[in-house]
């Protein structure tokens, strides 16, 4: 999809596309219908680590709800050892598209106007004096937050934006990953024009390797979702792999799962299955990849976990899958970010990826497998598939 630009000086404004909301619908075959199921509040989990986690119930006090169009100021500092010799339209571009990918991913829910101030702003210290680490404190995020904001609150007005995009010069290497910041309850913050700004983003120098989908990554965290990767192991990615944009941004396939769509308001109650209860439910799901039909199946196990199968096609975010079919993974609200909250359950564990594909790449089931968890009392059968979904069976005992 084409980010459409329209300019004015001192910035520009990035305008939804309209039309991409008719790729979203796609509809399976009616005629399979659902059976009727448990109230799905039974399948609700509730958050427990205190911040971004995979509960359900996300505190929208501190974090911003994803839903209609969000106003985002994208403002460009360089440094006193680091001024830039790029134009600011050169860094825009690298994540600008972002919008687009995200808009399409949450089925036309939510929209990033991103007003772009093309012009470098002079941060009033050395790029090295900032501390950018792994481990970077809440404090010392907050302090270039602020530095960067009153270089280019002349040029901004920040009374405009809900969300702030930092983008450091390409020339700033000591800035060298992108965190996001949310604004800690009961502290001043960070303040312009009046305004309280309680999310933003600054980009990096990994802007460069990952791309505009960094930009659903971090701004997800100010949705209120948790790292799927691992912050330790010698595979980071070996929880989900690219199975959701919170995982491996770059993975061939990172539509959100369609837990972290329930959790945001994208995927509605309705198109929930919820197997509490013992019993067993058939049920026809359509790929996350569409906004129609019944997303997913969840089956608690726990306070604080589920199992979920939802199906999955190489259309749209996930065009670039490795392989399609039913995923079932386990969630765990009790895990921290950056500790594997959610697990894809690998469907063929001893099969060799294809070229460019990793491991879990090949994790969905086929029509004919059969994952079980007997401990648990959960069996999730594949019954059958078409161009749009799987027809699944979850019991629970």
């Amino acid at each position: 999809m084409r980010t459409r630009l329209s300019f004015r000086s001192p910035h520009a404004v990035v305008w939804a596309p309209v039309l991409a909301a008719l790729l979203l619908l796609l509809p399976g075959p009616a005629a399979k219908a659902r059976a009727a199921t448990d109230p799905v509040s039974a399948c609700a989990l509730p958050g427990t680590t205190g911040w971004t986690d995979e509960g359900h119930g996300t505190d929208w006090s501190v974090f911003k709800r994803p839903a209609g169009t969000v106003p985002v100021g994208m403002i460009f500092v360089d440094f006193p050892d680091a001024p830039a010799t790029e134009a600011p339209a050169d860094d825009a571009a690298q994540l600008t598209p972002g919008a687009d990918w995200l808009w399409n991913a949450s089925y036309g829910k939510v929209w990033l106007a991103v007003s772009q101030h093309r012009q470098w702003v002079r941060m009033p210290r050395n790029s090295t004096d900032y501390g950018f680490a792994r481990g970077l404190t809440h404090e010392t995020h907050e302090a270039y937050v602020k530095d960067a904001v009153a270089a280019a609150d002349p040029y901004a007005d920040f009374s405009r934006y809900e969300m702030v995009y930092v983008v450091a010069t390409r020339n700033a290497s000591a800035i060298s990953f992108t965190p996001t910041y949310v604004h800690q309850p009961g502290t001043v913050g960070v303040r312009a024009d009046g305004t309280l700004l309680k999310w933003a983003v600054t980009f990096g120098q990994d802007m460069w390797h990952w791309g505009p989908k960094l930009v659903a990554h971090e701004t997800g965290h100010a949705f209120g979702l948790p790292d799927l990767y691992g912050f330790t192991g010698t595979d980071p990615h070996r929880f989900v792999a690219g199975w959701d944009v919170m995982g491996l941004i770059s993975g061939p396939g990172s539509q959100p799962f369609a837990w972290h769509s329930w959790k945001l308001g994208w995927t509605a109650d309705s198109q929930v299955v919820c197997r509490a209860s013992a019993g067993s439910d058939t049920v026809y799901l359509t790929a996350v990849e569409y906004g129609s039909g019944t997303k997913m199946a969840v089956i608690p196990t726990g306070p604080s976990t589920a199992y979920v199968v939802e199906s999955r096609r190489a259309v749209q975010a996930d065009g670039g899958a490795c392989s399609t079919g039913a995923l079932v993974y386990r969630v765990d609200t009790s895990v921290a970010t950056g500790q594997g909250p959610v697990r894809v359950v690998d469907a063929k564990p001893n099969a060799t990826p294809a070229a460019g594909c990793r491991p879990l790449d090949d994790a969905p089931f086929w029509a004919g497998e059969t994952f079980t968890d007997a401990t648990a009392g959960v069996r999730i059968q594949v019954l059958g598939a078409d161009g749009y979904g799987e027809i699944v069976r979850v019991t629970k005992w």
